[in-house]
């Protein structure tokens, strides 16, 4: 019998831990499902794979110099807006933490998750503190996801506007506006008067307690004042960088792009089949997509959207499968190899002055 003076046994939650294990092997093995199911069954329902090998072999030294190039910006425009969002941080050291970060996010389980902690276990590394590191990592985030979720609202209006349809990407478009909307709108909120953040910072602390509570963990160390001290050091940096965050940020969604144009029309998918515009709304399609966590990198899903999206637009079966997946591997397989190198090698670099 227990009195009143002995403490029940706090035994650790193996339960929900065996429970979420669980559930990350059944994502997996979802997950690894879609990808083969991708390129068993599905693409080669487009075009034989043999007949897509015959485009990719007949590609001219010219295109695959134009490829190369469209992937050498792509590479290079991963750095500015960590540089823009990080004061100090080198071009060398932005390349690195983006390289190895993203390569993660192909090949490692958690996806995004991983990049993020990798990204920010990298720049500590060299000094930055932790407050800075933050900052950046949440106003990249940030700025991303609003030109991915912006994308297909314009998108759709140059469709529109240039007499095309497409009712898929009316869809997106929608729901992409409106998740737009809501986050520019907490993103403002949360910054617009300390105050608010105060308030907003306090709701959050609570709501993450309780939540830690269900596992047994403790409760957090951060509330409002927390949210209160972010809010200052986000517009102090916003008020003098927010336009070089911006551009740097399009700049480095657009080369992803340009990589894409560069493979259609190298596999001899031309504008009489599908259009600038009908390729930038196919595109903008795929990263909305691409950004749902189901797989890594979104693999087998964009290449399923993009390929139906193309070929609804006009675009030769042979030709948009050979050019998915060859925008595909250049986007992916350079920044694994790169990122696998800068994973080895970041500790080498001289680390900047702590910020």
């Amino acid at each position: 019998m227990t009195t009143q003076l002995e403490q029940p046994v706090a035994h650790p939650p193996s339960r929900w831990y065996r429970n979420r294990w669980v559930k990350r092997g059944l994502a997996a093995v979802a997950g690894l499902a879609v990808i083969v199911a991708t390129f068993a069954f599905v693409l080669p329902q487009f075009a034989n794979y043999g007949d897509v090998w015959a485009r990719v072999e007949n590609l001219s030294w010219e295109w695959i110099a134009v490829l190369l190039a469209t992937v050498a910006l792509n590479v290079v425009t991963f750095a500015p807006p960590w540089m823009a969002a990080l004061p100090g941080l080198g071009f060398v050291q932005a390349l690195t933490v983006t390289q190895a970060s993203t390569a993660s996010t192909y090949v490692a389980p958690g996806g995004p998750a991983v990049g993020v902690g990798l990204s920010a276990a990298m720049l500590l590394g060299w000094g930055f503190s932790a407050s800075a590191v933050t900052l950046a990592v949440t106003l990249t985030g940030v700025w991303n996801q609003l030109a991915i979720l912006g994308f297909p609202a314009l998108a759709f209006a140059l469709l529109t506007a240039s007499g095309g349809s497409g009712a898929a990407l009316q869809t997106v478009a929608a729901l992409g506006l409106a998740a737009f909307v809501v986050l520019a709108g907490s993103f403002a909120a949360a910054i617009a008067s300390a105050r608010m953040a105060a308030k907003v910072g306090d709701l959050a602390a609570r709501i993450v307690d309780r939540l830690l509570k269900v596992v047994r963990r403790g409760p957090v160390t951060w509330d409002g004042s927390s949210l209160v001290r972010f809010r200052a050091r986000a517009l102090g940096l916003l008020r003098r960088r927010w336009h070089v965050l911006t551009v740097a940020t399009l700049a480095g969604q657009l080369s992803v792009f340009l990589v894409l144009l560069a493979s259609l029309r190298a596999l001899d998918v031309g504008p009489g089949q599908v259009s600038l515009i009908e390729a930038f709304a196919a595109w903008s399609l795929a990263r909305v997509i691409g950004s749902l966590p189901i797989t890594p990198g979104g693999l087998g899903l964009v290449e399923v959207g993009l390929t139906s999206v193309l070929v609804g637009f006009g675009g030769n079966k042979a030709g948009v499968v050979a050019a998915v997946l060859l925008f595909r591997f250049l986007t992916i397989v350079p920044t694994i190899l790169l990122g696998a190198g800068a994973g080895f090698l970041w500790r080498r670099y001289r680390r900047p002055r702590t910020i």
